[in-house]
């Protein structure tokens, strides 16, 4: 019989987390970021939470561009900001984080196979933020050790769908940009990728 893998530690949170990391020039700063949660279990109970960074390197941008948290949890949002966000890669250091702005969302769907594409789309107020993925890779399943997850301190087991091709648009303009190519778990994807079933679990 095959041995059972028990991953020790606490399960902090558990969900969904599928994201966009846009650049216009492959070697240059990310221009969007979109990073969505859903999440079924939390210290903070459930939630939705997108958050959208549409001036990574400013603290303070003007009204049009601002760097937002759309979520029905506010607690929820901030704890995983805080405490995941901050510490996602293409994330990590940026001004953005510093003003970002909490809103209330009022509606949030999800739509397509998973297979050839996907979509997420919230709405807050006069907002509505679309996300879009195609080109849909094969789902592949593994487990980072604490070492490797972004924090340094989780397992992270996850199911992830890599994609060619994904979109940001909000209130009907599409973000600039393009997801660049990377590599997670022996992998090709790119910065635009479906994240679910996933758990972070403190050691």
């Amino acid at each position: 019989m095959a041995e059972t893998l028990v991953f020790p530690g606490t399960v902090e949170w558990s969900g969904e987390n599928p994201g966009i990391s846009l650049k216009e020039d492959p070697t240059g700063p990310f221009t969007t970021l979109a990073s969505f949660f859903r999440v079924m279990l939390s210290p903070h109970g459930r939630g939705h939470a997108l958050v959208l960074m549409q001036s990574p390197q400013a603290a303070a941008p003007p009204a049009e561009q601002a760097n937002l948290c759309l979520t029905d949890n506010e607690p929820l949002a901030r704890w995983l900001v805080s405490n995941y966000v901050a510490h996602f890669g293409a994330w990590r250091g940026l001004p953005g984080l510093q003003g970002l702005q909490f809103r209330r969302l009022d509606s949030v769907a999800a739509d397509g196979d998973a297979i050839t594409r996907y979509g997420e789309t919230v709405r807050a107020g006069d907002m509505t933020v679309v996300l879009e993925w195609s080109g849909l890779s094969k789902p592949f399943c593994f487990a980072l050790a604490p070492a490797q997850s972004a924090t340094g301190r989780h397992h992270m087991p996850s199911l992830f769908v890599g994609c060619d091709t994904a979109t940001v648009t909000v209130n009907g303009r599409v973000r600039p940009g393009a997801p660049i190519p990377r590599e997670v778990a022996g992998q090709r994807i790119s910065t635009a990728m479906l994240a679910f079933s996933e758990t972070w679990i403190r050691t």
